[in-house]
């Protein structure tokens, strides 16, 4: 049986010696083995865009994504601003967060400042899960940014001497649940309502004799864990460049008929829709603290209503039936050409007869 294996980080603002030593010890005390361990830097981090790709549903539209790249919805997004989505991609007026604050001249202090300032004037319309324009204005330039908070979010990670540590840690899902890893050992977001003794209200409780900068919120919480055994594949594979079919998970999923391009395609946390009466969720949300065992299963039943087909052992035998009845199809091809002779033949005497008629026309 495959054990619980998840990706833990301990995030910038909280990496020091002493919350490294509680992090490790905490999660030997709970029974769960650290298989790797390591720190990985904010220059590696900046240039790889692993913290776009970990967050990948709200950093599609702040930096990897061009706005004309992303679904807007001309009608709502009119309805808000009261002008031409068209009209504003002609004015060159539309920009990701990233190019926002390159247009404007601005850092990713300042624009989260004017993003929040275009949210108390409500100049804020969502378009979905992650998904937000707001319309920007700064010394004389208005403008229509994406996720304009992603980029301060983004800084805290990639700015120079910064670093997260992680962990890979595995246990056994009968001595403790994933729903229990998440609620008990980690904690809830808010580190306020964490249960005593779990990751985060240790650090949030202690924050100053860890040495921290300053007291844990619901953004810098202290640590991150995967919230189920695919979010820490698509996690392994991000951070640690994995590869799925080597990872001990990734090789159970393959093993079960999950194709390696939807393992891929789901590691970006799309909508999927499967079902009897149809259901339409995140991937990443549907799997959501589930033990490997469980997690595997509906990975297999989800993938069974998707459109791949990712068993090559049922590629290939089909792949051989086309061609045996290509071949029995050209065998008949010669028959073909002498039936269709026949049909075609009129007999001399016929072609006798028929010429007088002809004439006499």
């Amino acid at each position: 049986m495959v054990k619980n294996t998840a990706f833990v980080f301990i995030k910038p603002h909280a990496v020091t010696d002493k919350t490294k030593e509680l992090v490790k010890s905490k999660l030997e005390e709970k029974g769960i083995t650290i298989k790797k361990e390591g720190s990985i830097e904010a220059e590696e981090i900046d240039k790889k865009m692993l913290i776009d790709k970990h967050y990948y549903a709200i950093a599609a539209k702040a930096t990897l994504k061009k706005p004309t790249e992303l679904p807007i919805p001309k009608d709502k997004f009119k309805d808000h601003f009261g002008v031409e989505w068209d009209d504003m991609v002609k004015e060159e007026r539309v920009f990701n967060a990233k190019d926002a604050c390159e247009h404007l001249g601005v850092d990713s202090k300042k624009l989260d400042a004017l993003w929040a300032t275009a949210k108390k004037e409500k100049k804020l319309v969502k378009f979905g899960g992650g998904f937000y324009c707001g319309q920007v204005d700064y010394e004389g330039k208005s403008i229509y940014a994406f996720n304009g908070f992603f980029m301060e979010m983004r800084s805290k990670f990639v700015d120079p001497g910064v670093s997260i540590y992680y962990y890979v840690a595995e246990w056994d899902s009968a001595a403790c649940s994933w729903e229990d890893f998440r609620g008990q050992v980690l904690g809830p977001t808010d580190p306020a309502d964490a249960p005593e003794g779990s990751l985060r209200g240790l650090i949030a409780k202690d924050w100053e004799s860890l040495g921290l900068k300053a007291a844990c919120n619901t953004g810098d919480n202290g640590v991150h864990a995967s919230a189920s055994p695919f979010e820490a594949l698509a996690e392994r594979m991000n951070w640690l460049g994995a590869r799925m079919d080597s990872d001990p998970f990734g090789k159970v999923l393959i093993k079960a008929g999950v194709g390696k391009g939807l393992i891929k395609e789901w590691s970006l946390d799309p909508q999927v829709t499967f079902g009897a009466l149809p259901i339409k969720k995140s991937i990443f949300d549907t799997l959501e603290d589930t033990d490997t065992d469980y997690c595997v299963a509906l990975c297999q039943m989800i993938a069974s209503f998707a459109t791949e087909q990712p068993a090559k052992s049922k590629s290939s035998a089909m792949e051989k039936e086309v061609e045996k009845l290509k071949a029995e199809v050209a065998a008949y091809q010669e028959l073909a050409k002498a039936v269709e002779a026949i049909q075609n033949y009129v007999p001399y005497a016929k072609q006798q007869k028929a010429t007088p008629k002809a004439e006499a026309k």
